[in-house]
């Protein structure tokens, strides 16, 4: 049963990957081995579930339908597995797709506290600016910051990220304070990442709505870099609270327009499409709700290089 498991997982990953190579690598088998296994799995089912040709993979109708089945099958028996621990103690594995900004920000000096409480789970972080295509490169959990776009997939909400405008006590010093948004248009804005110029900013205080037009001479694409560039006195940057948090609080930036109130970032938890939520995903996502919602910070130790 054992190796039927594996042969089942295998060829979930292939035809999620389209290719044998890649699965082979991800699970540290050759090509020929997951070929061989895919092909006696074929066999004992008693049908061809791949079209192999030399440039392509893709499924049968038949393997359509056997994956539909068989991958709810797969997560079951890892829901069992965990009941049947009784601990709440997780294994396997996990893998988490996020913006780099965040998960150096927030999410891995949180990390040393669940995995203390989960020392079998390996935990593996996708980083990218990218939203990862969750399926096709197995994402159990993607932290997605912003709207999401219309999908199947299976989204939580796991709060919100304030939205703020600031930049260096240099610049608002050579370039004076900004008291109303109408004053932006003579201000130099940093845009990129967070702060991607949609042609305008709103802004709502005491009822009132205000859109202003603002173009930058300065774009960058990535809030690390956007973060910087306004450290450096190079203009205004828009950027959510969790990408700015330590220059805020240590006064490298300064709030601007405060007063005015911006809509929010979601952040949200998405589980890719056609599939549940393994219990590492959901635990984990509970624990950033936790963390993230309380106001929790780091601890000092965790965050000092020798800590």
């Amino acid at each position: 049963m054992t190796d039927r498991i594996v042969a089942l997982k295998l060829f979930s990953r292939v035809a999620r990957t389209g290719s044998f190579s890649r699965a082979g690598r991800e699970k540290g088998l050759s090509q020929p081995s997951v070929s061989r296994i895919v092909a006696n799995l074929e066999r004992e089912v008693g049908a061809v579930l791949l079209v192999r040709t030399t440039r392509s993979l893709s499924l049968t109708e038949a393997g359509a339908d056997y994956l539909q089945r068989i991958e709810p099958i797969l997560l079951e028996l890892e829901e069992a597995d965990h009941a049947a621990r009784g601990t709440g103690e997780l294994r396997g594995s996990l893998r988490v797709g996020l913006s780099p900004s965040f998960a150096i920000r927030e999410v891995i000096p949180r990390l040393p506290e669940f995995m203390a409480q989960h020392p079998a789970l390996k935990i593996d972080l996708s980083m990218d600016d990218q939203r990862q295509d969750l399926i096709g490169e197995d994402v159990d959990l993607a932290l997605r910051l912003g709207a999401l776009a219309d999908s199947t997939a299976t989204a939580r909400r796991i709060g919100s990220n304030p939205r703020v405008l600031a930049a260096s006590p240099a610049y608002l010093e050579r370039a004076g304070i900004p008291s109303s948004p109408a004053e932006l248009a003579r201000h130099a804005v940093i845009g990129g990442a967070a702060g991607k110029l949609p042609g305008s900013w709103s802004f709502e205080k005491d009822g009132r709505l205000v859109s202003v037009a603002v173009t930058s001479a300065l774009t960058i694409n990535s809030n690390e870099g956007a973060v910087a560039a306004a450290v450096a006195g190079l203009g205004l940057v828009s950027t959510g609270y969790w990408g700015s948090r330590q220059e805020l609080e240590d006064g490298r930036l300064v709030p601007v327009l405060a007063d005015w109130r911006r809509e929010p970032v979601e952040l949200n938890a998405v589980y890719a499409a056609g599939r549940g939520a393994k219990p590492a995903a959901r635990l984990f996502t509970d624990f950033l709700i936790k963390a993230l919602n309380s106001g929790r910070r780091p601890s000092s130790k965790q965050m000092s290089p020798g800590g």
